[in-house]
């Protein structure tokens, strides 16, 4: 019998889902229905908005007004539906190469105007749906359907994009550290302004397979033991920081809101 979350949040009926075994997509898609859950909103005041790719199949199973809209432009269909209603908690669901790649610009302009979305990043370092092509969030030297030989583009740093950008709240975390991608989730949505979360995901069947991984437990370990949380950077040693990646929060900070200034336009010509 599935548990009380999921008959509240899931479209039952769609279930189970698509993604491979060992994929870290449906952790962070609990993630969060979590988040959305224990804040207690108003699930007709809820609109998931995603994209095209793996991450992108979670507005289906989710039980709320949901939109799937075209490769990389989840962040302007997000856009105009708050703007037509700044009312609605307004999610948008999206991979690495959805929002870095084809959705770059869409990313950079929603985070300078600050309008407030949440973005929620599934980041598992590939296209996995298309095939295993590399993308713009691949390490570089590590292989992909379309760079057999290993990539040679640096990769974005998807949470520094979006703080330089002008994002007023960004943070990340992983599949395997749940508890804390639901904190940052709820902060996310409670946040007045742009909100990026990145879940670092794993992908044993694309990634995983190409770049000898290992299994897709030993994916999931390989997050627990590479991301550090940003606060005790500075307590470790050189050492002890050698191949570690970071995640927390990295930016908050308070801004004029997109759709309160546009409303302030419209009350001055009234």
């Amino acid at each position: 019998m599935p548990s009380q979350l999921v008959l509240d949040n899931f479209r039952v009926n769609k279930l189970p889902h698509i993604w491979c075994p060992g994929c870290g997509h449906g952790i962070l898609m609990r993630a969060i229905t979590v988040a959305i859950d224990e804040l207690g909103l108003d699930k007709d005041k809820v609109c998931i908005v995603s994209g095209i790719g793996c991450s992108s199949r979670a507005a289906g199973y989710m039980d709320f007004s949901t939109l799937h809209t075209t490769h990389g432009r989840a962040i302007a269909f997000a856009t105009g539906l708050k703007m037509a209603n700044p009312e609605l908690h307004v999610i948008v669901i999206t991979g690495d190469g959805d929002c870095s790649a084809i959705g770059g610009n869409h990313l950079i302009h929603a985070s300078r105007r600050n309008i407030d979305i949440t973005t929620v990043v599934f980041n598992n370092s590939i296209y996995g749906m298309t095939g295993g092509q590399f993308s713009p969030t691949t390490p570089q030297l590590d292989k992909g359907t379309t760079a057999p030989y290993g990539n040679i583009d640096k990769p974005f740093d998807i949470c520094q994009l979006a703080k330089g950008a002008g994002a007023t709240y960004v943070a990340r975390s992983t599949a395997y550290h749940a508890k804390q991608m639901i904190n940052y989730v709820k902060k996310g949505i409670q946040h007045k302004g742009f909100a990026l979360v990145e879940g670092m995901s794993s992908c044993p069947t694309y990634y995983g397979r190409k770049n000898r991984k290992g299994s897709a437990v030993d994916m999931i370990m390989n997050l627990k033991d590479t991301y550090v949380d940003i606060k005790v950077k500075d307590k470790m040693t050189p050492e002890q920081l050698e191949g570690k990646l970071f995640m927390g929060e990295f930016h908050e900070s308070v801004e004029p809101e997109y759709t309160q200034l546009y409303q302030e336009i419209i009350d001055r010509f009234k």
